[in-house]
Formats: C-alpha cells, sequence, structure tokens
C-alpha cells in the first residue's frame, strides 16, 4: 500500500494509489473519506474544476443519518440539516387526504424517518472532513478519457481540463497523465465513463417522467398545513418538500404536449409558487430545471476491478426520496468488503455479494419509486377520480391503524443468513453504556463487526470462528440490563426487549449496520456464523500471525 502521496511536477504525470474514485459527488466523496479512514491512498477525479453550488438531492432516511454518524455528522444537530416534526400527506384536487406517511416516528435505529438538507452545504462537509484525511488527493478538473485494467489492477487515464458553460476542454498547458491502483470506483453518475469503458448498460424498466424541480429560498419561510405534501391533482400533480434549513422544493409533472423550455422560464415557475404566496419580491429562485425521472439499473455492478455505485449503477425516480440514498449504502456495504479484499483477508469475489445484495435492493426501490411515480403522475381526470375513491378507501382502514411508517428492503442474496427472517435489515441500535460512555451504541462502543449476546449466554464461538472475527475486526460482547454481567448496559431495554419479542440470544452485525444472523441458540448461532463468514475469512487469513497493510 502507498504511505506518501506521489508529487507530480511534469506536464505527463503517472500517478499510483490503492483506489482511484471517478466522480466526486456524495457517494464518491463518502467512498474518499471511509477509505482514507482506513488508511488507504485514494486519488479522487472529478470532471468539473469547481463544485457545483446549486440544490439537487434535498432529503434522506434513518440509515443514512446512521452513515454520516460515521464521519461525525450528526443529522440531529448540523446547520446543513433540518427536519420536520410533522407527516407527509398525499391530497388530491378538493384537497382530501388519499395517504398519510409517519416522518415524525424514529426508526428502531433512533434516528429520524425522514431529514431534508443542502447538497452542497453537505459536501462542503465532506470535503472538510477529507482535507483532514493525509492518505486522499482530490483532483477536481480532472476528465477521464480511457480506462483500462489488468488481473492486478486498473488504469485511469485524465486530462486537466476547464468548464466552458455546460461543456469541459483542455485546459492549455494543463496535464494529462494516469493513474494506476488496484481498483477504480465509477460513481461519475448517469453517464458514467467508467460504466461504458467497462461495457455495462443499464437495465430500463420504461418509466419517465419530465417534471419540473424549482428550489427556492424564501425571504421568510412560508407555513402549509403541512411541512411536506403530494398534490395528486391531474390539472398539474406537485410536490411540495422542504429544500434543507432556509430552502423550500417544488416538483411540477410536465403536462403532456407541454413545452419544456418555457415551462423552466423563470416567467412561468414564478406563476405555478403563485398559489404557494411565493414570488420574486419575496423570495429567491435558486434553480429551475426540466428533470427526466428515470427507472434503470446496472445487473452486475463489478467488472473485474472496476466497481459502480450511485447513479452509474442505479437511477430511480425521486418520488421515495431514495436515490442519494441507494449511493450512499452502496459505499458502506462495498467499502468494508474492498477493505478485506486490500488486506487480503478475502478473495474478490466478496464484492460480488456486494453486487448482487445492492443491485437487488436498489431494484426494489426503483419499483417502489417507480410505482408511486404510477399513481402519482395521473393527468386523466376520469383515471385520477377511479384513484382518489380507491386511495380514500384506503385511507379510511389505515387511518385506524396509524400513519404508514417507514419502508424497509431486503438485501440481496450475499452476506449474510438468507433463512433468517430478521436478517438482511438494518439492525437495532439503543441507547447504552459501555466503558464510561454513554449514547447512541455506535458511538459509545463503536462500529465495524459485533456479536452481541444477550448477557448471561457466553460466547456461543468455536476457537477458530472468535479468531475470524477478530481477523475482521469484529468484537464479540454481552449486552444486558444494569445490574446482569453485561459489557455493554442496556440502558433503555432497546436491546433486551427486541432479543425478547424475537425469541433470539446472539445478533451478529456487520459494519455496515445490517444484521448478517440472529440465533436462539449458540450452536444455531455457530453454523449460521459460518454462513456469514465463508467469503469474509479465508483460511489462510486465520493464522494467528496479524494483518498487516495498513498505513
Amino acid at each position: 500500500m502507498s504511505q506518501t502521496l506521489p508529487v507530480d511536477r511534469a506536464t505527463n504525470v503517472a500517478l499510483e494509489s490503492d483506489v482511484v474514485v471517478v466522480g466526486l459527488g456524495p457517494v464518491g466523496l463518502m467512498a474518499c473519506i471511509l477509505l482514507g479512514q482506513r488508511g488507504y491512498h485514494v486519488i479522487g477525479l472529478e470532471r468539473w474544476p469547481s463544485p457545483y453550488g446549486q440544490p439537487r438531492a434535498v432529503t434522506f432516511d434513518h440509515e443514512i443519518a446512521r452513515i454520516l454518524s460515521l464521519i461525525g455528522i450528526d443529522a440531529d444537530n448540523d446547520s446543513a440539516i433540518d427536519y420536520h416534526d410533522d407527516h407527509y400527506y398525499w391530497v388530491n384536487a378538493d384537497d382530501e387526504v388519499l395517504l398519510e406517511v409517519d416522518w415524525i416516528s424514529k426508526a428502531q435505529d433512533g434516528w429520524r424517518n425522514r431529514y431534508w438538507f443542502s447538497q452542497p452545504d453537505l459536501e462542503d462537509r465532506l470535503r472538510a472532513i477529507i482535507a483532514s484525511l493525509p492518505t486522499v488527493e482530490l483532483r477536481p478538473g480532472h476528465e477521464v478519457t480511457a480506462f483500462g485494467q489488468d488481473e492486478d489492477g486498473v488504469i485511469v487515464s485524465f486530462d486537466e481540463v476547464e468548464a466552458q458553460g455546460t461543456m469541459t476542454v483542455k485546459r492549455e498547458g494543463g496535464r494529462s497523465g494516469t493513474v494506476r491502483a488496484k481498483f477504480a470506483i465509477g460513481s461519475d453518475g448517469a453517464n458514467s465513463f467508467i460504466r461504458r469503458a467497462s461495457g455495462l448498460e443499464y437495465t430500463d424498466l420504461d418509466f419517465f417522467s419530465d417534471w419540473l424541480v424549482v428550489d427556492v429560498t424564501p425571504n421568510e419561510l412560508p407555513h402549509y398545513k403541512t411541512a411536506h405534501f403530494q398534490i395528486c391533482d391531474p390539472a398539474r400533480p406537485t410536490t411540495v418538500v422542504p429544500g434543507g434549513p432556509g430552502r423550500r422544493r417544488w416538483e411540477f409533472m410536465a403536462l403532456p404536449g407541454e413545452d419544456l423550455e418555457e415551462l423552466g422560464s423563470p416567467e412561468r415557475v414564478w406563476e405555478l409558487l403563485e398559489p404557494f404566496d411565493l414570488n420574486a419580491e419575496n423570495a429567491v429562485l435558486d434553480r429551475a430545471v426540466v428533470w427526466r425521472f428515470q427507472a434503470k439499473y446496472v445487473q452486475n455492478w463489478r467488472a473485474g476491478r472496476a466497481l459502480l455505485a450511485g447513479d452509474a449503477a442505479h437511477l430511480m425516480p425521486p418520488f421515495a426520496g431514495e436515490g442519494m440514498c441507494a449511493g450512499l449504502r452502496d459505499i458502506v456495504n462495498l467499502v468494508w468488503r474492498l477493505d478485506l479484499v486490500l488486506q487480503g483477508t478475502a478473495d474478490i469475489e466478496l464484492l460480488d455479494e456486494w453486487s448482487n445484495e445492492r443491485r437487488e435492493q436498489a431494484k426494489w426501490y426503483i419499483n417502489f419509486s417507480a410505482d408511486l411515480g404510477r399513481v402519482i403522475c395521473v393527468a386523466d381526470p376520469a383515471e385520477a377520480a377511479e384513484r382518489d375513491e380507491r386511495l380514500k378507501a384506503e385511507y379510511a382502514i389505515q387511518s385506524l391503524r396509524g400513519p404508514v411508517s417507514s419502508h424497509e428492503a431486503l438485501l440481496g442474496a450475499g452476506t449474510w443468513v438468507a433463512s433468517d427472517p430478521l436478517a438482511g435489515k438494518p439492525s437495532i441500535q439503543g441507547r447504552v453504556a459501555f466503558e464510561g460512555r454513554t449514547g447512541r451504541f455506535d458511538d459509545a462502543v463503536g462500529r465495524g463487526w459485533f456479536l452481541l449476546s444477550a448477557s448471561g449466554s457466553g460466547s456461543p464461538l468455536t476457537d477458530e470462528q472468535a479468531r475470524a472475527i477478530e481477523t475482521v475486526g469484529g468484537r464479540e460482547l454481552a449486552v444486558g440490563p444494569l445490574g446482569t454481567e453485561a459489557d455493554v448496559i442496556d440502558l433503555e431495554g432497546a436491546y433486551t426487549d427486541w432479543m425478547t419479542k424475537h425469541g433470539i440470544r446472539h445478533l451478529l452485525v456487520r459494519p455496515d449496520f445490517y444484521v448478517a444472523a440472529t440465533a436462539s441458540t449458540a450452536d444455531e448461532l455457530r453454523e449460521r456464523f459460518d454462513t456469514v463468514m465463508r467469503h469474509v475469512v479465508g483460511a489462510a487469513s486465520l493464522a494467528p500471525e496479524p494483518v498487516l497493510g495498513r498505513v
């Protein structure tokens, strides 16, 4: 592994790194951070010389809040992030409620179901973290021109470029060069160079819809009957949501035959905002752009040593607010595996399990989002009336049970026990006390592989299995109430109650916070442990010598 950054003074340069990341939006920046925190030398290449300063993604869920906590960003207490103690309502043209979604409650991991943020501000946070990591080097204004690979690594060629309007051109006197790395992560968006150069193509689910997306900074934030709502009006389906602290977002569906250029003009935008009491005198129009919402995915996300993440691997309509979320899940799931492969602890096939897991979960969200869109994007009044009657009837039943809670999508088959009904899902997190620290488990105890057993259970692992979890940096801990012989004190009973409810005594959690396996007995846990670890730890890695290779 490289331990110092290369020096490049020549016009044509040859650089080396452990991983090259192509595309530096939130997904690529997160990859740089998580790899840099593990001491790997990372070079990040970005086509555009300057960060894009306009809003794009505006929302994330509880899983992403937990992921951000990995790198020191507290979604509950950050000036770039906001939340609203309010439900999300769908209403029809007559303002009748069709659906109510619970965006007030917290998920079982202790984070809120829904947050709102400013993407430019969040990216500034991510770049500031990267600036503190000595083995990570970002190279904006470096456009990839060629990509190749062999059994040992990849070669990425680049030109130094400058922006000219919506295009980039090679900068006069700019450098050209290559990066030689063990792996490449293509987080370079829907038009991914890495995907195309690797011969990978999207599978198109044949859903698309054109929408005008409008971001506004009001002089004073308007107050509506709810913070976030969907207007299912066939005259113009409209989404009204926060846009992060101090901002609001509107999404207006383009109607059949409508002139998209005229729809996105400032004059037309202000006309559309007039019913919401916003105008050019009391608000600033930050951005208005017509987007084509699409549903696509790539079947295999690994081509040799090229790995795709984010929009390079999947595109989904924004109706569930899960596009960027899926990309960050891609990276957190990938990096712990890539770490083991780079160390020599695991074989490269472990990355195929990543591809399978993430593709299937992303497909679930893509289909879920497209299905929501098919309900929302109805412009025919008769069809809309039929939809409204059906949804109102469903809502009448739903209202007796309470609002719909957050959705939960299983991983695809991979590094977890498919026969375990509790596995393949995000793990619980409660407030605990551990070695003098109190707080959420992640903050008080740490992150990584954990085998948590109910206090009094004893260790269920064989010596070889104990060595395996130690090899991947994991820990075995007993969890229980105060007064029991527990390593981790379950302050509010979250773990104790959850284990009791499901009749289990052992919980195996992965570094991406997903449940790998649970068990009610030691014998069951040992069997399931081996199922999970069959590709995570190779036989050679169980030798008593320490694992070397990190900076």
